[in-house]
């Protein structure tokens, strides 16, 4: 999908059970054919866990990388900087904003967007639904569900620690003219989407948020 597509090829609810999101502030992906990143988002559990846990007892996730992986030795390296980090909470999360970013765009919810991405990347969404409702053009969008949600690469860079989540679904994307007339998509037409999302934060701070650094949409 190009721009309005790749704008909403993206690359942060069903309201997880487990957990309650403390505040969004986060995530895109690509739909413009250009990257931009959106702010943040902290589950409430996350925020008030303990500081101390013991790492050996924590549940583990089904998501967890393959032992002896880059992505594994890196996940190990944010545990031991943050021993909070949940990850299925965490996941939960980037999937909740996924949607929420998703719908909000295509509607050209501009106030909605605002408080969850950061200021560059909401002036790229921003700037993308001037030039669409300036057209005339309207975005129809249906995220049907995902097909995947998980950890891509994991990485300790200084005190920050950087996630990389690959979603994976299933979206209809629609763009009509003015003029009513399809310019782009299907009304009925299931396509698979790819993005992946950076996610930062500094482990030495109070503050639970996470950033959204990155989004990239891969070639397939």
């Amino acid at each position: 999908m190009n721009d309005g597509f790749h704008f909403l090829d993206i690359v942060f609810f069903a309201m997880v059970a487990v957990f309650l999101v403390l505040r969004l502030r986060s995530v895109l992906g690509k739909r413009t054919g250009t990257e931009r990143p959106p702010e943040r988002w902290a589950p409430a559990d996350e925020a008030k866990s303990a500081k101390v846990i013991d790492l050996d007892s924590r549940r583990r996730s089904v998501f967890e990388p393959a032992a002896g992986s880059a992505a594994a030795t890196g996940l190990d390296a944010v545990r031991a900087a943050d021993a909070t980090f949940d990850l299925d909470v965490f996941l939960g999360g980037a999937r909740a904003a996924f949607e929420m970013i998703v719908q909000a765009f295509a509607s050209g919810d501009k106030a909605t967007l605002k408080p969850l991405l950061a200021p560059d990347v909401f002036g790229h969404f921003a700037a993308a639904i001037d030039t669409r409702l300036s057209n005339g053009e309207i975005l129809k969008t249906e995220l049907v569900g995902f097909r995947k949600v998980d950890l891509a690469d994991v990485r300790m860079e200084g005190s920050f620690a950087s996630l990389t989540v690959r979603f994976v679904s299933e979206q209809i994307n629609l763009l009509r003219g003015k003029d009513g007339q399809i310019i782009e998509g299907s009304a009925d037409r299931v396509v698979d989407v790819i993005d992946e999302w950076t996610f930062r934060r500094d482990t030495r701070s109070s503050d639970p948020n996470w950033a959204l650094a990155a989004t990239h949409s891969p070639e397939v």
